[in-house]
């Protein structure tokens, strides 16, 4: 088990750093920094959480600090993906009508609050003891932001043939992700659908891949 999740982790996280770095240097317009700049983010955010995990794995020693660390990172890091790939959304499809600025302006607020909830002492993040009520609060500005990029995403899935299933990663990694972010604390095992999570995740870097390389 942990040498299969622990492997799994390693490549992903070189999978999603290395997507961002290539798709940054071979950059021709927006959409690819935006593209790039996500990627980048993703993998490195993960990393804070998933490495302290793996070294958890290996080495006799208390990781709860580095592991409350890597998740309050790694939340943080998750809402700046959604955020840009809202603007990816805006530059790729040319939307910068009335309506989108309204979406952009609710997504920062969103995001902006999800972020302060994420810093109060509350989260109880480098103790490890962190409760349901903290995961729901965190988290529901959280779900808004993905609900909203589903939405957006699934109106224009037939514009772009290389980032039509865009919505179909969002919805499923949200999915994926909900149980774990709220009940985790009472229920462990539920960390095990962070593997179909991260596969999204993986899914939604392979369009990007696509998309430069075709769009």
């Amino acid at each position: 088990m942990k040498y299969g999740e622990s492997t799994f982790d390693i490549l992903y996280l070189i999978f999603a750093i290395l997507t961002g770095v290539l798709i940054l240097i071979k950059r021709r317009n927006k959409n690819d920094v935006l593209m790039g700049t996500a990627a980048l983010i993703l993998g490195i955010g993960d990393s804070f959480h998933l490495v302290p995990r793996v070294l958890n794995y290996f080495i006799d020693s208390d990781f709860t600090w580095y592991l409350g660390l890597g998740k309050l990172v790694t939340s943080i890091t998750m809402t700046i993906f959604y955020i840009l790939v809202f603007l990816l959304y805006k530059s790729v499809y040319n939307k910068d009508d009335k309506s989108t600025k309204t979406v952009g302006i609710t997504l920062y607020i969103l995001a902006a609050l999800r972020v302060l909830i994420c810093l109060l002492p509350g989260n109880n993040w480098f103790t490890g003891e962190g409760t349901v009520l903290w995961g729901v609060l965190r988290n529901l500005p959280f779900i808004v932001i993905g609900g909203m990029i589903v939405y957006l995403y699934f109106r224009v899935r037939k514009e772009d043939k290389y980032l039509k299933r865009l919505w179909l990663y969002t919805l499923l990694s949200f999915l994926f992700y909900i149980p774990v972010a709220v009940f985790a604390p009472l229920l462990p095992i539920l960390g095990m659908l962070m593997l179909p999570k991260t596969i999204c995740y993986i899914l939604m870097l392979i369009s990007f891949i696509r998309k430069q390389k075709n769009g």
